[in-house]
């Protein structure tokens, strides 16, 4: 079995230029969620049964349009490659066009050094923004010091503000999402996320109200 698999990160981008060329695939699977979740672990790759259908053999070809469709943490990428390499699904990403096995089935080791450099710079390119960044910040902290002074001293953050800051961690957490995958998509600390839950019971037996209404301010008015 041939398969294509597609993904964009929200519903308002379009799939089209990655599915260009598809006839003679036996499914091309549309996912519309972030690259940070595991490639198993999204929507319709399980609703497809993709992982049982590798495991069990079924699946036999496996293409991309680019390689950051498999995930955009290296060591994901790098895992997911290496597990179908070893179950023999042959791999191939068109951009830029390489792939895990050749026509003989033997691995493509220079694709390989490939991957590790395309996944090596992606990292080290996402490092220099976040270096960037904070260096920006920094800046902005001796030119205007009050946009990044932080919460003053002897003060607390609301139960209502701190929730509705975190909404996107609530939404998350009605999906049944894992602390983990939450963590690395909304950039916060499990700590937080420990929190979140903790205020969310709290208001759970001040408003008995569900989650859904929690990302909604007007609902806090009583």
């Amino acid at each position: 079995m041939k398969v294509f698999l597609s993904r964009v990160s929200t519903d308002e981008q379009s799939e089209l230029r990655q599915i260009q060329n598809v006839e003679g695939f036996d499914k091309v699977i549309i996912d519309k969620c972030s690259g940070l979740i595991p490639l198993w672990e999204r929507p319709n790759i399980i609703k497809n049964k993709i992982k049982k259908l590798v495991d069990n053999g079924t699946i036999k070809h496996i293409e991309v349009h680019s390689i950051d469709r498999l995930g955009r943490d290296t060591l994901s990428v790098l895992s997911v490659w290496k597990e179908l390499t070893d179950k023999g699904v042959r791999v191939v990403c068109r951009n830029p066009n390489f792939q895990n096995l050749n026509d003989s089935g033997e691995r493509d080791y220079f694709s390989e050094l490939l991957l590790n450099i395309l996944s090596t710079m992606s990292s080290f390119e996402k490092s220099m923004i976040k270096t960037r960044q904070m260096e920006g910040i920094r800046i902005t902290q001796k030119i205007s010091p009050e946009k990044y002074s932080g919460r003053k001293q002897n003060t607390k953050e609301s139960t209502l503000k701190f929730l509705t800051k975190h909404s996107k961690v609530i939404e998350y957490l009605e999906k049944g999402m894992k602390g983990i995958e939450i963590s690395k998509l909304c950039d916060v600390s499990l700590n937080t996320i420990t929190k979140v839950k903790k205020n969310l019971k709290l208001q759970h037996k001040i408003y008995a109200v569900s989650y859904t209404h929690l990302t909604l301010p007007t609902i806090y008015s009583v």
